[in-house]
């Protein structure tokens, strides 16, 4: 921390809040855990009528809103009386869940100030193939069948590569080549839902082809494919405009996790780690002082 600048430390809000979270507590009388003072607000009834309201479509009668009480004040009291046994430590799921609540309040205090037009943008310029764009084609497509043509597949395929190349775009494709149980005619369409139906290869070949003319043969585990590309546009990185929605989001919350790498990283100077070592496995051990005793052990 440089200078007057310390008391933008997420750490510090932190602290701060729980500092005056713990002062109300205290001076509203609730207590800690070894306090025999338990004090049920106006608020935390109003919280407890709701939540009936909510779930039985109606609000408690006297008896049922006694009964949330009394029920409150047995959860208080068994929380209290658990936590000075210390059943909360070493306790997995009761560990997660105060970490979880921790990191929780933590958030609260981080700057939320939105994001800059030239955060989001340098954002984009840093994570450019999360935001891009899928290549797409547009073609039609005839099948020749190397399983029905045999060894005159690849002739076949010239000469009616020639036959639709000199009828154009307007070539009738209708009983030309062999039948495919897959569209003749593709509109525009992502690389990969091209993928899904043709397979890889075909659609790494069809997005290299130059749209406005008959080309081929191209081929895919089905056969051999001449293709007429009427439209196609590469993979693209859109502007911050069309995808700020998105970006905002991965921004932000990349910010909070590292506002929160930050906090940890502030506490654990606070504290001295030691990681004791492992005891050896009797096991192993045997097994290796064996394998190098001389001459082995019988």
């Amino acid at each position: 921390m440089k200078g007057s600048s310390w008391w933008r430390e997420p750490l510090v809000h932190f602290l701060a809040i729980g500092a005056l979270l713990f002062l109300v507590f205290s001076w509203r009388g609730g207590g800690g855990p070894s306090s025999n003072r338990i004090v049920i607000t106006p608020g935390q009834i109003d919280s407890m009528v709701a939540g009936f309201t909510r779930t039985w479509q109606r609000p408690p009668t006297d008896q049922e809103l006694k009964g949330l009480v009394d029920d409150y004040v047995r959860e208080e009291m068994a929380t209290r009386e658990a936590m000075a046994l210390g059943l909360d430590r070493d306790d997995t799921v009761i560990r997660r869940r105060l970490r979880q609540k921790l990191e929780f309040v933590a958030e609260d205090t981080i700057d939320a100030a939105p994001a800059t037009e030239a955060e989001l943008q340098a954002w984009l310029d840093a994570h450019p193939d999360a935001f891009k764009t899928d290549a797409q084609v547009a073609f039609r497509q005839v099948y020749l069948s190397p399983d029905r043509r045999g060894a005159a597949v690849d002739e076949d395929a010239r000469a009616l590569l020639a036959r639709l190349s000199a009828a154009g775009p307007s070539a009738a494709t209708d009983g030309v080549g062999d039948a495919l149980m897959l569209p003749g005619d593709v509109s525009r369409s992502t690389r990969s839902d091209v993928a899904r139906q043709f397979g890889d290869d075909f659609a790494d070949a069809i997005l290299k082809v130059e749209p406005g003319r008959w080309t081929g043969p191209i081929r895919s585990g089905f056969g051999l494919h001449l293709v007429f590309v009427r439209e196609r546009s590469d993979q693209r990185l859109p502007p911050l405009a069309e995808v700020r929605q998105v970006v905002e989001r991965e921004f932000l919350s990349d910010r909070r996790k590292r506002r929160l790498n930050d906090m940890y990283e502030q506490m654990l100077a606070r504290y001295r780690v030691t990681v004791e070592p492992r005891a050896a496995d009797p096991a192993a051990t045997g097994t290796a002082a064996g394998a190098s005793a001389p001459g082995g052990a019988k």
